[in-house]
């Protein structure tokens, strides 16, 4: 067979672009990845090549200054890019998600004013829905936008765990508007919050705290944002009407668990080839250690388990871009890929041994980020109460 991860029916444009970017993770974020993340350092070079790759607009259609690619041709760049370091993928996803959010759900001026910019990266978004105290419960949120004499809002609030946070100049933000509906998803509503990148006070009322330390998942930042009396014109709501945030949101989360699954696949990838080169090389008994049978089996299933998550995860990509709901289909790929994704790293952590927890090994980096897969975008769990209720839905007795 060819090596692992391999995607079947790819067209020529596509072929190049990954061409492009498996280069550059290969001349450009492999070699410094592990010791920019052990000094939890901003990518900055490495950002700045992949806004000349344009892979910030990789998905953003053509007229509005993008190469107008398909989600399966991103999550196949997210994929090699976390292969090479899963953090620099995270820099990606948020403002992914939320060009995304503008291209299916913003006015037309919207998408003049802020989808060309973030083609060129000039403009990077991030997205918020979690709060402290919240997790998963978006239904809980209380951040709220309270509408003024002038048809303007007041926003006031404390958001958890964004995604470039600081480097961001764009947030996407859900929050209550209690407008008259009884339904508690039809009274929330998603801003475009403009900012400066930073932190600290970065625009009126607006406040980035600074960065959370965290044990994986470094280099790229994850804030709070704390809104304090911040005035926002009504045509910053998304779509210009209220009471729509929590459809969008979900809209741009289906795409982000796929980014995810995409992210768990490149880490897995990267775990097992380190697994499979060291094993090659590492002696005991007189032999390299993958000549002896325990070691064959590990790679076996190491391999088998890469395989399948990135099969399940083209499958929830090529859905999407058919235009029909993927929210199963991503949940069933997220979760998967991000369970195989712990078990192959921690696989290939034990081929290598005592090495496998030296700061100097790779390795040692990949068991630290692929915690994070298992709870970002949602946990496992939530994953499964989706997947649960869609099943007992198609499967209903008469």
């Amino acid at each position: 067979m060819a090596r692992l991860c391999e995607t079947e029916g790819l067209g020529e444009d596509q072929q190049e672009i990954l061409k492009a970017v498996r280069g550059f993770v290969e001349k450009s974020i492999l070699p410094v990845a592990t010791e920019l993340e052990h000094a939890d350092e901003y990518p900055t070079e490495i950002v700045e090549g992949l806004k000349e790759l344009g892979v910030f607009g990789l998905m953003i259609p053509e007229e509005y200054g993008g190469l107008g690619e398909s989600l399966l041709t991103y999550a196949l760049c997210v994929e090699e890019i976390a292969r090479g370091w899963m953090s620099v993928s995270g820099v990606i996803n948020t403002h992914f998600i939320v060009a995304y959010m503008l291209m299916q759900h913003g006015t037309e001026e919207q998408k003049q004013k802020y989808l060309p910019r973030m083609a060129t990266g000039d403009v990077r978004g991030s997205f918020s829905m979690s709060e402290p105290g919240l997790g998963s419960d978006v239904s809980a949120i209380k951040t709220k936008a309270v509408r003024g004499d002038d048809g303007g809002y007041t926003i006031d609030g404390q958001k958890m765990w964004l995604t470039n946070g600081g480097s961001s100049n764009l947030v996407a933000v859900l929050v209550k508007t209690d407008e008259g509906s009884d339904s508690v998803y039809k009274n929330m509503t998603t801003f475009l919050v403009e900012k400066e990148p930073g932190f600290g006070e970065t625009a009126q009322g607006v406040t980035v705290p600074g960065k959370i330390d965290k044990m994986g998942y470094k280099g790229v930042d994850t804030t709070e944002l704390v809104l304090e009396g911040h005035r926002i014109s009504a045509d910053q709501v998304l779509g210009g009407e209220s009471g729509k945030g929590f459809y969008q949101m979900m809209d741009g989360v289906e795409v982000g668990r796929v980014n995810v699954a995409a992210r768990a696949c490149g880490v897995a990838n990267r775990a097992f080839e380190l697994a499979i080169a060291y094993a090659q090389q590492r002696e005991t008994f007189g032999k390299p250690i993958a000549q002896h049978q325990a070691i064959q089996f590990k790679l076996a299933e190491m391999a088998v388990k890469v395989e399948a998550s990135h099969a399940m995860m083209v499958k929830a990509a090529r859905i999407k871009d058919k235009g029909q709901r993927n929210d199963v289909e991503a949940g069933m790929a997220k979760y998967l890929a991000a369970e195989y994704c712990n078990e192959v790293v921690e696989a290939s952590f034990r081929i290598h041994g005592g090495y496998g927890y030296s700061k100097e090994y790779e390795i040692e980096r990949l068991y630290r980020e692929a915690a994070f897969l298992l709870i970002g975008e949602g946990t496992a769990e939530i994953q499964k109460m989706i997947i649960g209720r869609s099943l007992l839905k198609d499967y209903k007795l008469l």
